[in-house]
C-alpha cells in the first residue's frame, strides 16, 4: 500500500502540494492526470526518492521492487535486445556472478564452496526465469515495434524516439512491484500502444500511469488521481468515469455555493438595515458574528478551456489529388559511383481525394503511413506513376517531427511573418494571442517552451494558411488533454479534406468516418472499425493467426462463392461459415450507415442554425421602424436573406428526410 500524508512540496516559488493525502491499494493501476506543471513528475520524483517532500510523508513497502523508464539513453554500441534485458537488473547480477565463479581456478580447498556457491546461483538464474529471457525480451521489443534485425543493432544507431522505446522495454523487463510509466506512449504507434495496453492489462503489480491519451486510459486503469488544486483527489473507475464524477461534482459544488450565496445575502441585508437600530443591534451584532465565521466555498475549476477552429478555405478543388500507378519511397545516391539507387516502400497506389473525404490511415509501424503522407503532401516525388493535383489545392501538413522543425531561437511572432510578411503586426498578435500565446511570450524565444507549446505554434502555422486538405501525421504528440480535445473538435468541424495518421483513437473515432489501411506494401481499404483494426493487429502482429483485412475484396469473394444445392444438416463449420458470412454483412452495412450518419449529423446541425438564423430575421421584419425609408437596403437585404434560408431548409429538409429513408433501408 502507498500512503501519502500531509504532503507538501514546494519548486521554486511555487506551491505544487499542500498538505496533499492519497491511499493507493497494491493492485491499483492508477492514471495521474492534472494540468500541466501540476506535479505530476514531481510526485514520480519523489516517488523514486529523487526529490524530499517540504513537509509529509510518503510511504510504501521497503521491499517493493520499482521500475521506471529512464529518461536519458547513452549511445552505447551494445545491441539493442542486450540493452533492454539489461532492464532486469537482478538477472544481470546473477549471471555476472556465474561468470565470476565459473572463472576462479580450481584448487582442493575452494572446490567444494565454489560448487555450492555455483548450485545457488544456477537456482536462482532458474527463479529469475534466465533461460527465457532472451525469448521475452525479443518478444516485447517486437511489440513496441523492433524487427528481430533491430534489435541486433547497437543502441547508438538509434533516434531519440526510438532510444525511449528502448528505455520503456529495460522498464517492463524489469520484475516490479510498482511501475511508473510518464507518458509512455508519446513516442510509440497506435500498434505498438495497442500491444502495450495488452501488456499493462496483465501486469501484476501497482501501476501509475501519466497520460494524455483518454483511449490509452480508459482500456487500462481503474484510478484517477487528479492534482488539482495542490491536492490529491481519488476517484474510483477510468479516465470517462472521472469526467463523469468530475462533472457531478461540479454541479453539486455549484449548487452549494449558490445556496451559500443567498444566505449571505440575506444576512448581509438584514446588517445593513438593523444594524444602526438599537432595538435590532444584539441581533445584528450575531449575525456579523455568523457572517464572519461562514467559510467561503471555492468553486470547483474545470480546467481554462482552449479552443480554436479551422478557418473555412478559400477553394474546394475536386478532386483535390489523384494518384495512378503510383510507388511511394526514397531516391538515394550511392557518393561513390553516384548511382540512384530507389526503395519502394508503397507500389501500385491508385488513390484520389474528393472534397469532404475525412481519412484515418492506419498500418503498422514501419508500413509506409509517413512515406505515403510526404508523397501525398508533395515531400517526396512518386518513384513511378502520376499524381496529378487539382487546382486551388492549398495543403496544410503537420510531419511528425514538426516542432523539430521551428527555429528555436525565433518566437512565435517571427514564425507568422515567415509566412505572412505582408499583414500588419497586430493582426498576427491577435491570431497567436488565441492559440495562447498572450503579452510578451509571442515575442519570446520558444527554446524554453514545452513541447506541447511548440506543439500548438506548429498547429497555429497551419491554420494561418487556410488549407482545404489536412495531411497530419501524429498531431498529438505533447499535447495535454485539454490540447488534443481543442484538436479533436476543430477537426471535426474543418470543412475541408482530412488525412490523418494518429496513435489517438479518441481524436481518430470523432473526426474520421473512413479507414484506409498501408499493409504488405500496398494502399487497400479498410472497411471496419478500430476494434476491427484491433483484432487484425494481434493477428498479424503478434502472430495469433492469419489475419484477413476486413477489406471490400472478402465481401467480394463472398459474393462469388457458389451456394450449395442444398444442406440437410448444419454442421458445427456450417455454422461457423454462417456466423462469419453474418459478421461481414454486419460490416458492410455498419459501411454503409457510417456516412449516411455523419452526412444526417451535419443536415441536422444546418438546420438548427438556419432555423436560428431565420428566427432572427422574422423578428427583425416584425419591427415596424424597419419599413421606414431610410432602412430600405436593409430591408431588402434582410427579405434576401430570409429567402435564402427558407430555400437552403427547404432542401436540407428533404436531403434529411431521404438520409432518413436510406437508413430504415439498411435496417430493414
Amino acid at each position: 500500500m502507498i500512503r501519502i500524508e500531509g504532503v507538501s512540496l514546494m519548486r521554486g516559488v511555487k506551491p505544487l502540494l499542500e498538505g496533499a493525502d492519497l491511499t493507493l491499494n497494491p493492485g491499483d493501476k492508477i492514471g495521474l492526470i492534472g494540468a500541466n506543471g501540476a506535479g505530476k513528475s514531481s510526485l514520480f520524483a519523489m516517488l523514486r526518492g529523487e526529490i524530499h517532500p517540504d513537509g509529509g510523508n510518503i510511504d510504501f513497502p521497503a521491499s517493493w521492487r520499482m521500475a521506471y523508464v529512464a529518461q536519458e539513453t547513452p549511445p552505447l554500441e551494445r545491441a539493442a535486445l542486450d540493452y533492454a534485458i539489461d532492464g532486469d537488473v537482478n538477472l544481470r547480477r546473477l549471471q555476472a556472478e556465474l561468470e565470476r565463479l565459473e572463472a576462479l581456478p580450481e584448487s582442493p580447498h575452494g572446490s567444494h564452496d565454489t560448487g555450492i556457491a555455483l548450485g545457488e546461483v544456477h537456482s536462482a538464474l532458474a527463479d529469475a526465469d534466465a533461460y527465457t529471457v532472451q525469448s521475452r525480451g525479443e518478444q516485447l521489443l517486437l511489440g513496441l515495434g523492433f524487427s528481430l534485425a533491430q534489435m541486433r543493432q547497437p543502441v547508438s544507431s538509434f533516434s531519440g524516439g526510438w532510444r525511449m522505446r528502448l528505455n520503456l522495454a529495460q522498464a517492463l523487463m524489469c520484475p516490479s512491484d510498482l511501475l511508473l510509466l510518464d507518458e509512455p506512449t508519446n513516442h510509440l504507434d497506435l500498434d505498438a500502444i495497442i500491444w502495450l495496453e495488452d501488456w499493462l492489462k496483465r501486469y501484476p503489480g501497482t501501476l501509475i500511469i501519466i497520460s494524455h491519451d483518454r483511449d490509452f486510459l480508459d482500456e487500462i486503469v481503474n484510478v484517477i488521481v487528479h492534482i488539482d488544486d495542490r491536492k490529491l483527489k481519488r476517484y474510483s473507475g477510468n479516465y470517462s468515469s472521472f469526467e463523469r464524477q468530475r462533472a457531478a461534482q461540479m454541479v453539486l459544488a455549484a449548487g452549494m455555493i449558490e445556496k451559500q450565496q443567498k444566505k449571505r445575502a440575506h444576512l448581509e441585508s438584514f446588517i445593513n438595515r438593523f444594524k444602526a437600530k438599537a432595538t435590532k443591534a444584539k441581533q445584528a451584532q450575531s449575525r456579523m458574528k455568523a457572517l464572519a465565521k461562514m467559510e467561503e466555498l471555492a468553486p470547483l475549476r474545470a480546467a481554462a478551456e482552449f479552443s480554436f477552429e479551422f478557418r473555412e478555405p478559400l477553394s474546394a478543388p475536386n478532386p483535390l489529388l489523384v494518384m495512378e500507378g503510383v510507388n511511394a519511397g526514397y531516391r538515394s545516391e550511392d557518393p561513390k559511383t553516384y548511382a540512384v539507387e530507389e526503395k519502394v516502400i508503397v507500389r501500385g497506389i491508385d488513390f484520389s481525394l474528393q472534397t469532404g473525404q475525412r481519412i484515418g490511415l492506419l498500418g503498422v509501424n514501419g508500413a509506409g503511413k509517413s512515406t505515403l503522407i510526404k508523397t501525398v503532401a508533395g515531400e517526396l516525388a512518386p518513384l513511378a506513376g502520376t499524381a496529378t493535383t487539382g487546382k486551388g489545392l492549398v495543403i496544410g501538413y503537420f510531419a511528425q517531427h514538426q516542432v523539430e522543425m521551428l527555429r528555436h531561437d525565433e518566437s512565435p511572432l517571427w514564425h507568422l511573418q515567415k509566412i505572412a510578411p505582408t499583414v500588419r503586426e497586430q493582426e498576427l498578435r491577435n491570431f497567436l494571442g488565441s492559440f495562447n500565446f498572450p503579452g510578451t511570450m509571442v515575442t519570446s524565444p520558444i527554446a524554453p517552451f514545452s513541447g506541447g507549446e511548440k506543439a500548438r505554434l506548429a498547429l497555429s502555422l497551419i491554420v494561418w494558411q487556410r488549407p482545404n486538405l489536412l495531411l497530419l501525421d501524429e498531431p498529438t504528440n505533447h499535447l495535454d488533454l485539454e490540447t488534443r480535445e481543442a484538436l479533436t473538435e476543430a477537426l471535426a468541424q474543418f470543412d475541408g479534406t482530412l488525412v490523418v495518421v494518429s496513435h489517438d483513437r479518441h481524436l481518430l473515432r470523432a473526426t474520421t468516418d473512413q479507414f484506409i489501411i498501408v499493409a504488405d506494401g500496398r494502399l487497400q481499404p479498410f472497411d471496419g472499425d478500430l476494434d476491427d483494426y484491433k483484432d487484425w493487429l494481434f493477428q498479424t502482429k503478434l502472430g495469433k493467426g492469419t489475419a484477413v483485412l476486413p477489406a471490400a475484396t472478402a465481401a467480394t469473394a463472398t459474393a462469388e462463392r457458389p451456394a450449395a444445392a442444398s444442406a440437410p444438416v448444419a454442421t458445427p463449420a456450417d455454422r461457423k461459415e454462417q456466423k462469419r458470412l453474418e459478421a461481414e454483412q454486419r460490416q458492410r452495412t455498419a459501411a454503409q450507415r457510417k456516412p449516411l450518419e455523419n452526412r444526417l449529423k451535419k443536415v441536422d446541425d444546418r438546420i438548427a442554425q438556419l432555423t436560428a438564423q431565420k428566427s432572427g430575421i422574422d423578428a427583425q421584419l416584425l419591427d415596424p421602424a424597419i419599413y421606414e425609408a431610410d432602412n430600405k437596403p436593409k430591408l431588402k437585404a434582410l427579405l434576401a436573406e430570409q429567402a435564402a434560408c427558407a430555400k437552403e431548409l427547404e432542401q436540407l429538409e428533404e436531403e434529411w428526410l431521404e438520409l432518413h429513408e436510406q437508413l430504415e433501408a439498411l435496417a430493414a
